[in-house]
Formats: structure tokens, C-alpha cells, sequence
């Protein structure tokens, strides 16, 4: 079994690796020429993020040729996952694959502006993320399959999900409302754990471009805490306590 993961917080690494199998991660996947993955199983884990997939898991679903009898996705999610598994779906129907089984696991929110992250943390205990990774991987060693669903107006609700995580919160608007606070060490944590390659160190400061994929990995991660938005909901930051910082490191660097 091979599963392709993305990552910022250490969240889908944790669940990918509770699945088991090879892991594969979809950021240095991404920078190969080719991608051809071929398993009995395939599977991608990723965080839902405006009730779909990041946009660099989209990319990578267009990108890579994957031959496998049972591909499936399961989602990481906060609040809610709203049209994520029809996203799925559909962009593995576009790949030429059939979307065997579709699952979500509820964690932290982290999405900084909406979410403070203290307060998730402490639900965690209620949400029994154990257990729900415990049915997971039993209904993928059992190779269950499911049926998703797509009506007009489900479609309808992707597009506008779509149209929102590309214009709206994603790549040059959000990179470039990033400030870094004297704290910063330049130690350039936060270059190693984007998975965009969006963010340069230099002696003189931190300088981001234009596509970000508003995973605030770098604001997550940052040991300074020195990487702030224009608002955010509380002041501590989030990291999955099964992963090392040098875990998401190796991932995305």
C-alpha cells in the first residue's frame, strides 16, 4: 500500500502513517519531473481546507499517474468537510482512477485567522481521534468501499468552494499579508517546512512570494513565533504531538 500525503502541521502525517504502507510525500512528489505511483492500494491524506482539498493536491491528482485497484482519500477536518469527498471524487475520476473509499478524521482546526489553538487542543480528548483512526484503518485493511454521491446542486457547492480557495484565500493575498516580528532569528524554519517552496531566508529578513497555499506551516512552526497574520483568533501555535518538527522538515523541505 502507498499513501501520498500533504502536511503543515504534522495532522495527515500522523494519520498516513497509522494507516501504513509507504508514505510519499505530495510536496516532493510534486518536484519530479514524473509521477508514477503503482500499489494495490493508493491512497492521499490531506487536510480539507474550504470543504475541499488544497490546491496543491488537486495539482498533484492532475499530475500523476497512478495505477492501483483501490484508490481512496481521507481527509483530515476541524468544523466540517462539506463537499470534500465529491472533490475527491471527481478529481480522481479525472485522473482516470475510481474513488473506492472516502473517509474524515476530526482533529484541530488550525486555521489561524477562524481557530485559537489552545481551545482546539483542548477538544481533542473529545473528539477520540484514536478511535476514529482505529475505524479507519480497519475499513481500509477490510478494503470497504463507499459511494459518493454527486447532484447538481452538490456541484453547484464545489465550484463555489473552488473558486473561493483559488481567488480568495489563496497564493498572493494571503503570502503578502504575512509580518515577522523582531523575534526572528533567521533560522530559516520556516523556508524548510514550506511545502511551496513560497519562502526565502536571508541575512537581511524573511521574503515571501506570490503561492502560498495558506497551510501556515511557517506560522505553526516558527520556534520564535515571529510569523504573524493581519488577524488571528489566539496566540499559540499547533503542532501534531506524534510528529517532530523534523518529521514535517523532511516532508516539505
Amino acid at each position: 500500500m502507498t499513501i501520498c500525503y500533504f502536511t503543515a502541521t504534522g495532522n495527515c502525517l500522523y494519520v498516513a502513517s497509522r494507516i501504513g504502507g509507504t508514505l510519499l510525500s505530495i510536496p516532493q512528489l510534486m518536484r519530479q519531473e514524473r509521477i508514477e505511483i503503482e500499489d494495490e492500494a493508493v491512497g492521499v491524506v490531506c487536510p480539507v481546507y474550504n470543504a475541499e482539498m488544497p490546491m496543491m493536491v488537486r495539482d498533484f491528482m492532475r499530475k500523476a499517474s497512478i495505477r492501483t485497484g483501490y484508490f481512496f482519500f481521507v481527509y483530515t477536518y476541524g468544523m466540517g468537510y462539506g463537499e470534500a469527498f465529491a472533490h475527491a471524487k471527481l478529481a480522481a475520476e479525472e485522473a482516470g482512477l475510481t474513488l473506492r473509499y472516502v473517509n474524515a478524521v476530526q482533529m484541530v482546526d488550525n486555521f489561524l485567522p477562524y481557530f485559537d489553538m489552545q481551545e482546539q487542543i483542548d477538544t481533542l480528548p473529545q473528539k477520540n481521534v484514536e478511535g476514529q483512526l482505529d475505524a479507519v484503518c480497519a475499513e481500509i485493511a477490510a478494503r470497504k468501499t463507499v459511494d459518493v454521491r454527486i447532484t447538481p446542486i452538490t456541484k453547484a457547492q464545489m465550484a463555489l468552494y473552488h473558486k473561493r480557495l483559488a481567488d480568495r484565500w489563496l497564493r498572493k493575498d494571503t503570502a503578502l499579508s504575512y509580518t515577522v516580528s523582531g523575534d526572528c532569528i533567521h533560522c530559516g524554519v520556516c523556508a524548510k517546512v514550506c511545502p511551496a517552496n513560497n519562502i526565502t531566508v536571508t541575512a537581511e529578513g524573511v521574503r515571501f512570494s506570490d503561492h502560498c497555499e495558506v497551510c501556515y506551516a511557517c506560522l505553526q512552526n516558527c520556534p520564535q513565533s515571529a510569523i504573524h497574520l493581519p488577524l488571528e483568533a489566539g496566540t499559540a501555535h499547533f503542532r501534531n504531538e506524534h510528529v517532530t518538527l523534523n518529521d514535517i522538515i523532511q516532508s516539505n523541505e
